[in-house]
């Protein structure tokens, strides 16, 4: 499921789309936690995926972002209260607590809690109860739970921020290619992707290390380093063509494969996999068509759109509810 496949003509073809743990089993679980990637396997997953973010002690920790406010019960602790602050990452203004701040000891002072509690109640059961984790601790993790099940369990870490990173004098490009090589993966061979939003990070890695790398873009916009002028112009048979001079596969948002949209068959064209982002279950995320009756937290009809992407020709997807797609992959409909 994890090797290179074959080739055609027109593109290469895996056996069967990878799952991918948005997060984890982040619908079921506090995003970015040990439990949430535990459950993640469990349910069947292919790769667990650490967005990862630096320490003040340049430890790499898995979180959705460097600002911790809303998945961390930070705000409670007192003795934390003066390193509130406001930033500009990325061009936005933000206002919080970050983990650049913070020695991961520190980090370690603090427990993790659900990032949208209104939307998913039941995951607050289990605030307080999990440490934030480093990548060294996810990268063991899936070295245990491949020896446990038989199955190759791989990571799928994303680099946040890295221009901004490397402006404050954090740079992650090297520190990440030395963890993961002391974990014995350097090559394509290795169940490891690499993702970034931005493009100068992607190509600097692909200069240090043989791991498939994955160029993520959104449906608007453009990358915060401003590589490319737009993630559109990324998409077009040219801009792909491109990309694939560094990145082994893109990762774009889901609506731009959705509706017979060509974005997959032209990735084909330029030898790239591809990878879409983010297929949940509540009504909110889903397109009308998938929705049912319940309002937003409701469960919609995503294992049909899962389906629907795989018979598109999606290479893999990403989902905060892999037991839903270990369910399509096995058995898709």
């Amino acid at each position: 499921m994890l090797g290179m496949g074959t080739m055609t003509e027109e593109r290469p073809i895996d056996a069967t789309p990878i799952v991918i743990a948005h997060r984890g089993a982040s619908g079921s679980r506090p995003e970015h936690t040990l439990a949430a990637y535990e459950l993640a396997i469990e349910q069947g997953a292919d790769f667990i995926e650490p967005d990862l973010v630096l320490t003040k002690d340049d430890v790499f920790v898995a979180r959705h972002e460097n600002e911790i406010s809303g998945t961390t019960d930070v705000a409670a602790h007192p003795e934390f209260a003066a390193r509130r602050a406001t930033k500009t990452i990325d061009g936005q203004r933000v206002t919080g607590w970050f983990t650049e701040d913070f020695t991961l000891a520190e980090l370690r002072t603090l427990r993790a809690k659900e990032r949208l509690p209104q939307l998913r109640p039941g995951n607050t059961r289990y605030d307080g109860q999990q440490v934030i984790p480093t990548l060294a601790e996810v990268i063991a993790l899936a070295k245990r739970a491949t020896a446990a099940t038989g199955r190759t369990i791989g990571i799928y870490p994303e680099t946040k921020h890295p221009t901004y990173f490397a402006s404050i004098g954090h740079a992650m490009e090297v520190r990440l290619v030395a963890e993961l090589r002391a974990a014995g993966w350097d090559s394509a061979k290795a169940p490891v992707f690499i993702q970034s939003f931005e493009v100068n990070n992607l190509k600097a890695l692909r200069k240090l290390t043989g791991i498939r790398l994955i160029q993520l873009m959104d449906a608007e916009g453009g990358p915060a380093d401003h590589a490319v002028d737009s993630y559109a112009t990324m998409a077009t048979p040219a801009g792909l063509k491109a990309v694939a001079t560094y990145a082994f596969g893109i990762g774009p948002n889901k609506s731009m494969v959705a509706g017979g949209k060509p974005l997959v068959h032209d990735a084909h064209v330029a030898g790239l996999r591809v990878h879409p982002w983010t297929y949940r279950a509540e009504n909110v995320f889903l397109p009308e068509s998938y929705r049912v009756a319940g309002g937003h937290g409701a469960h919609g009809r995503v294992r049909q759109e899962i389906a629907d992407a795989v018979a598109a020709g999606v290479d893999g997807f990403f989902t905060d509810f892999p037991l839903i797609g270990a369910q399509v992959r096995d058995k898709p409909y």
